[in-house]
């Protein structure tokens, strides 16, 4: 055999050989490797969630993918949406805003029979404060998909102070338009259980961007 079939054929040998280190590396298999699937956007968003401004929301319309949008509630607590434009959606739940919305489309005769759903991409920040005489004030989140009562706010925050005006507790809620509304509720009657507790305030639920303020008692 030639000098040159040699030098042809050692060089075969050693370009097959890199070839299989290749393929057994590690390092290489890893570079080549097809990354993970992302986890879907959104998860299931219970029906009862109470929309607020900013959270950032998909409304899909089944057979209507050119009509589903993935929006941000603004300030005035509206999403805009195709054909039909804005609708109010904040401070609905979440089985409320689908209807607000499949009627819509409807009552713009674009859409026969819309069949809405809605998911909480990314939840905006759900807080509320409390003030004055309470032991312990401050800012205390919202749970993400279930309520708060002024009850179990003031039990969280320590209690009242020894000072407090507890049967004249404020909370003042800024609503979607910016006004403002304010609800004085007696705290305390409902904490001792005493029957001239209203009913009504016990059902008042706390929103996100509420201000609890406890007055002073005058003594």
């Amino acid at each position: 055999m030639t000098s040159a079939c040699l030098r042809l054929l050692f060089a075969v040998l050693l370009a097959w050989g890199g070839l299989r280190a290749a393929e057994d590396s590690p390092a290489e298999v890893a570079s080549t490797s097809i990354s993970a699937p992302k986890p879907a956007s959104g998860t299931s968003t219970s029906p009862a969630y109470v929309l607020t401004n900013t959270d950032r929301i998909s409304v899909t319309i089944y057979q209507e993918e050119d009509l589903s949008r993935i929006a941000r509630i603004d300030s005035q607590g509206r999403i805009n949406l195709p054909l039909v434009g804005e609708v109010a959606v904040a401070g609905l739940k979440v089985g409320d805003a689908q209807t607000a919305i499949e009627r819509a489309y409807q009552d713009g005769r674009f859409l026969r029979s819309p069949r809405v759903t809605i998911t909480v991409e990314e939840y905006s920040s759900r807080e509320v404060s409390i003030q004055g005489q309470i032991r312990n004030p401050g800012r205390y989140p919202l749970p993400i998909e279930a309520s708060m009562s002024i009850v179990e706010l003031v039990t969280r925050a320590g209690g009242f102070t020894d000072t407090a005006k507890g049967t004249a507790v404020r909370v003042t809620r800024i609503l979607p338009d910016g006004s403002k509304k304010n609800f004085d509720i007696d705290v305390e009657s409902m904490i001792k259980g005493r029957k001239g507790a209203s009913v009504r305030d016990n059902a008042l639920i706390l929103e996100p961007g509420d201000i609890v303020f406890v007055p002073e008692r005058i003594i």
